[in-house]
C-alpha cells in the first residue's frame, strides 16, 4: 500500500521589521541621550558655543583668515588624539604620545636636513620609529603586567631626553623640504578643493544610501530614508560652506594670492576614514571594543587580548608620528620643545572633550576631530582676546574637567537605566 503524498508545509515569512519615521528616530535619539547615551552631542555644542562667544567679543574671530588658521593650528594635536582614541578605548593611557611625535619629528629633521635623504624615506623612518616605540610600549604593558601610566610616564621622561639627544641639545634643526613644508603651510588649488569635496560627499552618500537598501531588503531595522537623507544634506552645507570661505581670497597683499584649503585638511579627513573603517566595519575594530568593555569576557570568547593592547600603542605611537610631522611642517624646524609643552595635554583632552571615555569601550575617531576643534578654537580665541597662556589654560582645563564629568554622569545614568 503506498504511502499517502506529502503535503508540504507553506513556507514561514519572516515579519518585516516595522517601518521608522522621522518622529519615531527623533524620539529613540532623545531617549538614548536621557539614557545616558550623548554621543559627540556635548562636544558639538560646547563648539557652538565657544564660537559664538569669541566671534561676539572678537569680529576678526569669524574671517576667512582666522578660519584656515583653526585647521592648520590644530592638525598636530588633532592627529595624536586620534591615535590616543585606540588606547583610550581599552581603558589605558599613553602619556608619552607627545614626546613620542618629537622623536620622530627629529629623526625626521635629521635624515632630511642633516643626511639629506629624501622626505619620503624621513617620514617612513619617522613613521617606522613611531611604530617600534608604540611595540615596545605595548609590549611592557601587555606581556610585562606593568601599568600604562607608569610605562608611558618613563617613556615621558625618557623620550626628552632621546629629542635633544637626537638634535644635539638645544638646537633647531630647520625643516627645507619643499614637500614637508608645504603639508601645514600650503593649500590646495580652489578647484581641488571643490573636486575633493564633491568627490567625498559622493563617496559618503553611496555609502550611506547603500547601507540603508541592504538592510531594508534584509527586513532589517533601518533608519528613514528621509534621516538619512538630511544626514547627507547637512554634511554636504557643512563642508561646502567651509570650502568656499577657505577658497576665498585671504590675504591683504595684493601682489601674494592665499586661497584654497590647506593641504593638511585631506589628510586628516582620509586618516579619519581609514581609522572609522578599521574600528567600525572591520572584526579587529569589534575585538577592540570588546577588549574595552570587559578584557575577560573578551578573551573567553577567544579574542588574542594581549595582541589587541600591543596593537593599540602602535596605532597610537605612529599617528603620533605622523603628528608629529606636520607639527615639524608647521614651525618648519624640530627643537627640544617640539612634541612637550601643552602638546600631550591637549592631545588627551581633545580626545575625552569630544566624547571618548576614560574608562574605556566608549569612544569614536571622530571624536578626536571634534575635541580638537574645541581645543583649537578655545586657544585661537584666547590668543585673539591677547589672554595669557596662564588663562587659556585654566579655561582649558575646566572644559576638560566638564567633559570628564559628562562622561562619568553619563555612565552613572546609563547604569540605572541599563544603557550600558
Amino acid at each position: 500500500m503506498s504511502a499517502p503524498p506529502t503535503i508540504a508545509a507553506p513556507p514561514v515569512e519572516t515579519p518585516a521589521a516595522p517601518t521608522p519615521t522621522v518622529g519615531s528616530h527623533f524620539r529613540d535619539y532623545l531617549a538614548k541621550v536621557r539614557g545616558g547615551d550623548m554621543g559627540a552631542l556635548p562636544a558639538v555644542l560646547g563648539l557652538i558655543v565657544l564660537c559664538g562667544v569669541f566671534a561676539a567679543l572678537r569680529p576678526n574671530f569669524m574671517t576667512e583668515g582666522n578660519f584656515a588658521n583653526l585647521f592648520t593650528q590644530g592638525a598636530a594635536v588633532t592627529l595624536i588624539a586620534m591615535g590616543l582614541i585606540f588606547v583610550l578605548l581599552l581603558g589605558e593611557i599613553d602619556l608619552s604620545a607627545g614626546f613620542a611625535s618629537g622623536v620622530c619629528a627629529a629623526v625626521l629633521a635629521q635624515l632630511v636636513t642633516l643626511h639629506g635623504y629624501p622626505w619620503y624615506v624621513a617620514a617612513a623612518a619617522a613613521i617606522v620609529t613611531g611604530m617600534v616605540i608604540g611595540f615596545a610600549l605595548g609590549f611592557l604593558v601587555a606581556k610585562i603586567g606593568i601599568p600604562s601610566f607608569v610605562v608611558t610616564l618613563a617613556a615621558f621622561l625618557a623620550f626628552q631626553g632621546v629629542v635633544l639627544l637626537l638634535i644635539k641639545g638645544g638646537t633647531n634643526v630647520s625643516i627645507r623640504d619643499e614637500v614637508l613644508v608645504a603639508i601645514a603651510n600650503r593649500n590646495m588649488p580652489p578647484w581641488l578643493g571643490w573636486a575633493l569635496t564633491l568627490l567625498g560627499i559622493a563617496g559618503y552618500a553611496a555609502v550611506q544610501l547603500l547601507r540603508h537598501r541592504n538592510r531594508t531588503t534584509r527586513g532589517l531595522v533601518s533608519e528613514p530614508l528621509a534621516v538619512v537623507l538630511i544626514r547627507i544634506g547637512a554634511l554636504a552645507l557643512l563642508v561646502g560652506t567651509a570650502v568656499y570661505l577657505l577658497n576665498l581670497e585671504r590675504s591683504r597683499n595684493p601682489l601674494v594670492s592665499l586661497r584654497g584649503v590647506p593641504i593638511v585638511v585631506p589628510v586628516i579627513v582620509v586618516l579619519l576614514v581609514a581609522l572609522t573603517f578599521v574600528l567600525h566595519r572591520t572584526a579587529y575594530g569589534r575585538h577592540i571594543y570588546a577588549v574595552g568593555g570587559n578584557r575577560e569576557a573578551a578573551r573567553r570568547a577567544g579574542i588574542n587580548v594581549d595582541r589587541i593592547r600591543i596593537s593599540v600603542f602602535v596605532i597610537c605611537s605612529s599617528m603620533a608620528a605622523i603628528g608629529g610631522i606636520v607639527a615639524a611642517s608647521r614651525a618648519t624646524s624640530v627643537d627640544a620643545n617640539t612634541g612637550g609643552s601643552k602638546v600631550l595635554l591637549y592631545a588627551v583632552g581633545a580626545a575625552v572633550i569630544g566624547g571618548t571615555s576614560l574608562f574605556g569601550g566608549k569612544g569614536r575617531v571622530v571624536d578626536a576631530v571634534l575635541g580638537g576643534a574645541v581645543i583649537a578654537v578655545i586657544d585661537n580665541g584666547m590668543g585673539l582676546l591677547s589672554r595669557s597662556s596662564g588663562f587659556t589654560f585654566v579655561v582649558t582645563g575646566l572644559v576638560l574637567l566638564l567633559a570628564a564629568s559628562v562622561d562619568a554622569l553619563s555612565r552613572r545614568r546609563a547604569g540605572v537605566t541599563g544603557n550600558r
